[in-house]
């Protein structure tokens, strides 16, 4: 039966420590679906597992107790802040197209699509075309491992795979600190091509809110009941 692991919220290293031990117990146990929710205690930046901190001012982050943590997906980094995280992992084959990247990726989307549905928001995929971004920040860039809505990025995902298994991660943005995200990036306006809950419709903008819709859409899509554990 798939489980669901419910919202909680830790440190960076304690998040990115459960995802990949839950990936590793999923492979033993050859274990069936796990949808994980979860927070962050305070605001965390998250490196991809092949990027150096180039471009990433430190320093301010060092005094703004701005934890710093490696994350077993790659990409460029990720500020965690006011948002919903989410983490599903199966096996490839629990998919239509489990052993293709971008259609597993895709397919694990179509759950999240679906659930903000049922609070009327409607999220697509980016257009496909090469996009330049003058900074480190990944949430700046969009590609076909995201979701948009009206053309701004609101969901950015990451996957990482592993003896058949399929780690996927992603951050859904209720709200955002410009101010952070420029000092972080040295970057004007790193938050241009973003859009949050907030800006959508602030009276959803709510961690159970959003983690009710994005369970129903997982459960929609792959005609299973997750059960809490």
């Amino acid at each position: 039966m798939p489980k669901l692991i419910p919202y909680k919220e830790y440190s960076g290293l304690k998040n990115m420590s459960i995802d990949i031990s839950i990936h590793n117990e999923s492979i033993k146990n050859k274990a069936k679906p796990i949808l994980r929710l979860y927070g962050w205690e305070k605001p965390t930046l998250t490196i991809g597992r092949n990027q150096a901190l180039t471009g990433i001012n430190t320093d301010y982050c060092r005094l703004n107790n701005i934890e710093i943590v490696k994350r077993p997906t790659g990409g460029r980094a990720v500020l965690h802040d006011k948002e919903l995280t989410y983490c599903f992992i199966t096996h490839e084959d629990f998919l239509e197209n489990g052993k293709s990247v971008i259609l597993s990726y895709r397919e694990i989307s179509q759950a999240l699509i679906t659930g903000f549905k049922l609070l009327n928001i409607d999220l697509s995929f980016p257009e496909t075309k090469k996009v330049s971004v003058q900074n480190d920040f990944c949430m700046a860039l969009s590609t076909g491992a995201d979701l948009n809505y009206k053309g701004k990025k609101i969901i950015g995902s990451a996957q990482f795979r592993k003896q058949n298994y399929i780690l996927q991660h992603g951050s859904i943005l209720l709200d955002i600190d410009p101010k952070m995200l420029e000092n972080i990036f040295y970057s004007e306006n790193p938050d241009k091509n973003l859009i949050t809950i907030k800006q959508i419709n602030p009276a959803i903008a709510d961690i159970n809110i959003i983690s009710r819709a994005v369970i129903s859409g997982f459960e929609a899509i792959f005609g299973c009941k997750y059960v809490q554990y």
